[in-house]
């Protein structure tokens, strides 16, 4: 009987299996039948099936699971189902939790949606997996900024400031402060510091999951993981005893930006001093440290001065009335967005950063420097009152006439009474200066003995300075003189009154304001950018419509606006059957568009999204008569926002396309070579993509700004703890944003040329170089700074490493220097895939 039900139960496993094989198969027929009908949801679900039912497939049938999972997720997000499509991601995980693709191509849905801290966690995962699938490292590599922002290298490096929140540690831990909490401990320096001082007890929070996961590898590779607790929390979170047992003798913290308060330093240490904090230490008593609460930094000094800079100016203010033929005075004002945040309701940074000692054209102090305000960190009552306390005026003296440009805003961080750190621009140091720029006057010069009027807050976690203005000398004279009896105060208040109708725009709601971000009002003010597109532009449109009468199509700049708009004879009568079609679907705002418009016969598209800058294009081309058919929104035209390049219509082509090749910050564009092949179907004969090729230039250099600013340089900085292995990791090859007018370096070669990039003729390009490159000066190789030349046509380029040029330059940096005497000769291995360069150094 045994032997029977064995049986029996052998032929009901294969029963099964038998059931199970045939499920498989037919499952495996129905995906197939599903893919050749491009029905990817069932042929998806097929395979979901299929991998569950038999694992053992899971080699064979991965490349085409792959495939329709892709495919999926491109209906899924077309439709918005964002869950569904997050959901079918899940499940492929599950089945291959190592595949990098995946991963990539997960990292990628994630950031096109806007959640870059979870696309860059999945792209740095696919680099784990796989080093060298190019498609993830480089998406990582564009994502790391905000896995780890690039100021913690910066930090580290600077041996200055760790000693000296050592030193500051040390004193208080030895005085008795036993117990430490470490608020936004980033790699967990401050919290191994309070260790390595003797504390008992060390707690740390830190809220980015990267960043704790990486100060959980640190403290462990330095033998603290059973001494610090790491909490995955804000500080904001943490409850006694669920987190940490009993409130603490002393908070460490370092969470400042530029302008101090950015990062939320008041209200953590509100929360610390009300929930974590023992009581502060009773004035006039000597008790132990260990058993009063205190806090480092323990204070705070703000400073500031006005100054004059044409970088500030040039990227904050519009500063010229006409650009390439095209009016924009008393138009449209234009402001960046620290202005708008002046008055707006919501929560923005009222500030931008600059490192001034390396600030291109340098800049001019027009007053001495004066004490914003003060903080004691250590004081509940004074940081309640931060927040609540109401704007008040500030006065500086004009010490230098000049341009009013900016208030330029630094501190002193007192960690204690015996040390300090400092982010004066006079200062070696590794921070950036506030900057406030000017905004929003009739007259931005001051001469000496006028005085910089401002107001002062501390309004949503930031230092505000605003309605800043200039108070002219005579102003005063003439209140003194009418009343001596007047009080310093009110003859201050009545002179800011007076400054403010002097110097103040008019708000009447008349005149349209446009917020631009600082790189499209840099991009307004290049002049040679304009110029050089309003020349390349005249050229192809005079080649496509040579009938057309010269004088009317303002090719030098001095044709008649008004002849031009007789000549086009658009009108109610309609357009210009002839009229050739310009697309600008470069990024942000452009006057492109217009400029073309004013250059013959055309209908110009502007690819430009925000109803905002929609509505400055249309008051600009009111305002230089255009009519409304000249000028039109090309998103408007489009049932579909994703494919912006198409025929402008079903019978027509377009004339030229204007391509963003560069990014501002000196990278190529992504996509760029993909879309220049999409616009070469579109051109008519003798049509143009602008730019018609771009050259990409280098030169090898030393810069030991570039190592400390890319990656951590050993345990030397960091006082011998064990940091560099670790977030390093997080390094990327290529620095951008920078000025190579101002970086600290030695060239040591010739600018080079490294790439050719060609969206015209396609053929000329090649996906690897090697170029030959001579050393003309010994020293050590630590980095390839480049820059590009953008050439419209064969007669019209543009060189983006001119100081004037809206665009900053790039940098490869190397993982290890290399030494090199005059006369010697490297190669260069210049590789471009995907819109992305890299460069590698042969012997």
């Amino acid at each position: 009987m045994p032997n029977s039900n064995a049986k029996l139960h052998s032929n009901h496993r294969a029963g099964r299996e038998a059931s199970r094989r045939e499920l498989v198969s037919r499952s495996l027929q129905s995906a197939q039948h599903c893919l050749e009908n491009q029905d990817f949801g069932t042929a998806y679900a097929h395979y979901l099936l299929v991998l569950n039912l038999a694992p053992e497939l899971k080699t064979t049938v991965k490349e085409t699971f792959q495939f329709t999972l892709f495919k999926w997720a491109e209906e899924l997000d077309s439709l918005a189902r964002i869950q569904d499509l997050f959901n079918c991601y899940e499940q492929a995980l599950e089945l291959y939790p190592n595949d990098e693709v995946i991963c990539n191509s997960m990292g990628e849905h994630l950031f096109r949606m806007g959640f870059r801290d979870e696309a860059a966690g999945y792209f740095h995962k696919a680099v784990k997996l796989n080093p060298d699938f190019a498609d993830a490292r480089e998406n990582f590599y564009r994502v790391a900024n905000w896995l780890v922002e690039r100021w913690h290298f910066i930090m580290l490096n600077d041996a200055k400031r760790n000693l000296t929140y050592l030193r500051a540690i040390e004193s208080a831990v030895r005085s008795g402060s036993r117990s430490v909490l470490d608020i936004g401990t980033g790699t967990g320096i401050l919290s191994m510091f309070a260790k390595k001082a003797g504390a008992s007890f060390v707690y740390a929070c830190e809220l980015s999951k990267t960043m704790y996961e990486l100060a959980r590898d640190v403290v462990a590779a330095n033998n603290m993981e059973r001494e610090i607790k790491l909490l995955h929390l804000k500080s904001l979170d943490i409850e006694i005893p669920k987190h940490i047992p009993e409130r603490v003798s002393l908070v460490v913290t370092e969470t400042v930006d530029a302008g101090l308060f950015g990062e939320g330093i008041v209200e953590s240490l509100i929360h610390a001093w009300e929930h974590l904090l023992l009581q502060p230490k009773p004035k006039n008593q000597d008790i132990s440290a260990g058993d009063y609460g205190r806090v480092i930094p323990a204070s705070a000094t703000i400073f500031g001065m006005a100054v004059e800079c044409k970088e500030i100016r040039r990227h904050h203010r519009v500063g010229m009335q006409e650009v390439a033929g095209v009016c924009l005075s008393n138009s449209v004002q234009f402001f960046s967005p620290t202005y708008a945040a002046t008055g707006s309701e919501e929560t923005v940074e009222p500030y931008t950063t600059e490192k001034l000692s390396r600030i291109p054209g340098g800049y001019r102090a027009l007053t001495e420097p004066c004490q914003v305000m003060t903080v004691d960190f250590n004081n509940l009552q004074e940081l309640k009152s931060l927040a609540a306390r109401k704007p008040w005026k500030l006065s500086l003296p004009v010490t230098e006439g000049g341009i009013l440009d900016a208030v330029v805003v630094w501190f002193v961080l007192q960690l204690d009474e015996e040390h300090s750190l400092s982010t004066s621009p006079s200062e070696e140091t590794c921070w950036e200066q506030a900057v406030y720029p000017v905004q929003g006057l009739l007259d931005y010069s001051v001469k000496t003995g006028d005085t910089v009027m401002m107001e002062v807050c501390c309004q949503d976690c930031y230092l505000k300075i605003q309605k800043i203005s200039s108070l002219p000398s005579e102003c005063g004279m003439d209140v003194s003189d009418r009343d001596d009896t007047l009080s310093l105060g009110n003859e201050a208040e009545l002179c800011n009154a007076l400054a403010g109708l002097q110097t103040s725009t008019k708000q009447d709601g008349s005149t349209p304001v446009c917020v631009l971000e600082s790189t499209e009002i840099a991009l307004l003010n290049d002049t040679a950018y304009h110029e050089c597109f309003k020349a390349a532009m005249s050229k192809v449109l005079l080649s496509l419509n040579p009938s057309k009468d010269l004088h009317s199509m303002d090719v030098d700049g001095h044709g008649s606006g008004i002849n031009l708009l007789e000549n086009q004879s658009t009108s109610s009568l309609g357009v210009d059957p002839d009229a050739l079609y310009i697309l600008d679907v470069s990024e942000g705002f452009s006057i492109l568009p217009i400029i073309a418009g004013k250059l013959g016969p055309v209908r110009a598209y502007s690819s430009v999204e925000k109803d905002q800058h929609q509505a400055a294009l249309h008051v600009i081309a009111e305002a230089n008569h255009f009519p409304k058919e000249t000028l039109e929104f090309w998103l408007s035209h489009l049932e579909e926002e994703s494919v912006v390049l198409q025929r402008p219509k079903s019978d027509k082509l377009w004339s030229i396309i204007i391509l963003d090749v560069i990014e501002t910050s000196g990278l190529i564009q992504q996509e760029v070579m993909e879309k220049a092949a999409i616009s070469r179907c579109l051109l008519h004969s003798g049509g143009k993509i602008f730019p018609q090729y771009v050259l990409v230039y280098g030169m090898l250099v030393e810069s030991e700004s570039l190592l400390l600013e890319s990656a951590v340089q050993g345990t030397e900085p960091t006082l011998g703890f064990n940091i560099a292995p670790f977030i390093n990791q997080f390094k990327v090859p290529v620095r951008v944003y920078l000025d190579l007018s101002t970086l600290p370096c030695v060239p040591l070669s010739k600018p080079a040329e490294l790439l050719r990039l060609d969206l015209m003729s396609p053929l000329q390009n090649s996906p690897s170089r090697e170029v030959k490159v001579q050393i003309c000066k010994s020293g050590r190789v630590t980095a390839i700074p480049f820059w590009y030349h953008i050439h419209l046509d064969e007669e019209h380029s543009l060189d983006t490493s001119d100081e004037s040029s809206h665009w900053k330059q790039a940098a490869v940096v190397l993982d290890e220097p290399i030494p090199v005497q005059v006369g010697d000769e490297l190669v260069l291995d210049v590789q471009h895939h995907k819109s992305n360069i890299s460069i590698t150094v042969k012997r």
